[in-house]
């Protein structure tokens, strides 16, 4: 795959996944919640957070229009485009004192802009890498603005065709943006028996990115499956507390969940391990105690071993279970204890 860095950190399969905390909505327009918030995703554990950078204006307009107003059985059916990310933006203004909070927590922070203004705001701030969201795939003047600023360029895929991921990596790849590539539903929650995981191989091979998974099921089976498919990205949105409300709430985790999912993935991915067969370090111990040909009673040399005097049991020392009909029928050389191991001597 090609080479990646999210704030000098490899991003490879070879690599614990790189956990981003999406902070999103979830502030509810409190910039104290959102430091918690920074903060409670570095206790979690994940490598970085991640914010959202946008305005009504720059990302729709205000329209009396039906199509700027939300249908389809989603979670914010019936809002207005306007009104609805006017409640779920993060206030730019905030940005210095979000950038200190995430320095303080010691975690990476970076974001989303949704055009070009937002992009250059976030360059002041010399972030170390951009995310692209899965509505704005197929704005391809954007990703080749974004990914020619010269950071890696993370691209979530929900919705999106192999047709339109061919597009926005060839843009994004054209621009000299080093990317990866993410698996995503877009569904709000997403349903488990639609996230079809398993084009996550297929992804690294028809892309040569690194490949993550943007989850917004519930609790932590898909990450962990992603992970074991060879997603070395996962990106979760965080909460303080769903009874909290907000847009996004009710597909976000809280910290307690968030820190689940942190360590499971990285048992996953370090359970994946390498294509090794023979004893593990700590398994060799465990060798002692297989099974060999063992006196099953007191035997006195001479005598002609039957299968009442010899048999197979724990533990390991004498000979090879296998060997037991070529022992039957032999004689015995010395006097044997119950227990005693049978070997050729």
């Amino acid at each position: 795959m090609s080479d990646v860095r999210l704030a000098g950190r490899p991003i490879d399969v070879t690599e614990p996944p790189y956990v981003i905390a999406e902070i999103s909505a979830n502030h509810l327009g409190s910039l104290a919640a959102a430091v918690e918030l920074i903060h409670a995703a570095a206790d979690s554990g994940a490598d970085a957070v991640k914010l959202q950078h946008y305005t009504p204006d720059t990302i729709t307009v205000r329209s009396d229009h039906p199509d700027f107003r939300v249908t389809g059985g989603t979670l914010w059916d019936g809002r207005q485009l306007a009104d609805l990310y006017a409640e779920a933006m993060t206030p730019w203004e905030w940005t210095d004192d979000l950038a200190a909070a995430a320095d303080d927590a010691g975690v990476t922070w970076f974001s989303t802009p949704f055009d070009r203004t937002a992009a250059d705001f976030l360059m002041r701030y010399d972030v170390p890498a951009f995310k692209i969201a899965s509505f704005e795939i197929v704005d391809l003047p954007l990703i080749r603005y974004v990914a020619g600023l010269g950071r890696p360029v993370i691209i979530s895929t929900g919705m999106a065709t192999h047709d339109e991921i061919d597009a926005a990596v060839e843009a994004a790849t054209t621009a000299g943006g080093d990317i990866a590539v993410l698996r995503c539903n877009s569904g709000y929650p997403a349903n488990p028996d639609e996230m079809d995981l398993r084009a996550i191989p297929l992804m690294q091979r028809r892309w040569g990115r690194p490949i993550g998974l943007s989850d917004h099921t519930l609790g932590s089976t898909a990450a962990i499956t992603a992970v074991a498919l060879g997603a070395c990205i996962i990106e979760k949105h965080l909460t303080l507390r769903r009874s909290d409300g907000g847009p996004d709430a009710p597909f976000s985790a809280e910290p307690d969940e968030f820190a689940t999912l942190v360590r499971a993935v990285r048992d996953a991915h370090v359970s994946l391990g390498e294509p090794r067969f023979g004893p593990s370090e700590r398994e060799v111990a465990s060798i002692a105690f297989r099974r060999s040909l063992r006196a099953a009673r007191p035997i006195a040399a001479g005598t002609t071993l039957t299968t009442d005097d010899v048999r197979s049991m724990r533990p390991a020392g004498g000979l090879a279970p296998d060997h037991l009909d070529d022992v039957v029928g032999t004689v015995a050389r010395t006097d044997l204890a119950v227990g005693d191991p049978i070997t050729w001597a």
